[in-house]
């Protein structure tokens, strides 16, 4: 069992899963709700609006998008935009071609640390068992 404080109220609360007091989690499940149904019903919505129409922080709305747990219409892309290159996206913190070229990269940097080539991907190399066994 794990204490902590809120870091929104500053209350100690036993730490479970999020990183809230149970009622600031309640309270921000409603405000999620809000923003919810509120993009629902207005899709072309701007974050002002957002805001001034449910009444939660636009820091709040901006973190459900870029948690994934919204998603803007297609034709709503005057919110969120890519935090590595800037082009307009509708959830999340990367645009697909950003997150695809950060993948292979990633995947290159751990073959590099593990020693992997290109070359040797799907491939079995017994050179160095078959001189052992000269």
């Amino acid at each position: 069992m794990e204490l902590r404080n809120c870091p929104v109220c500053g209350k100690l609360f036993v730490y479970t899963v999020r990183n809230m007091c149970p009622n600031c989690a309640k309270k921000d499940e409603e405000n999620f709700e809000k923003v919810r149904q509120y993009l629902y019903d207005v899709p072309n919505a701007t974050l002002d609006e957002i805001t001034e129409k449910t009444g939660v922080p636009a820091k709040n709305v901006l973190e459900y998008l870029k948690e994934g747990r919204l998603m803007l219409k297609k034709t709503n892309t005057n919110i969120l935009s890519c935090e590595r290159c800037g082009a307009p996206i509708l959830t999340g913190k990367y645009c697909d071609k950003c997150a695809d070229e950060m993948k292979k990269q990633l995947e290159r940097l751990k073959n590099r640390a593990f020693g992997i080539n290109e070359d040797m991907k799907g491939s079995l190399h017994l050179s160095k068992l078959q001189r052992r066994e000269k």
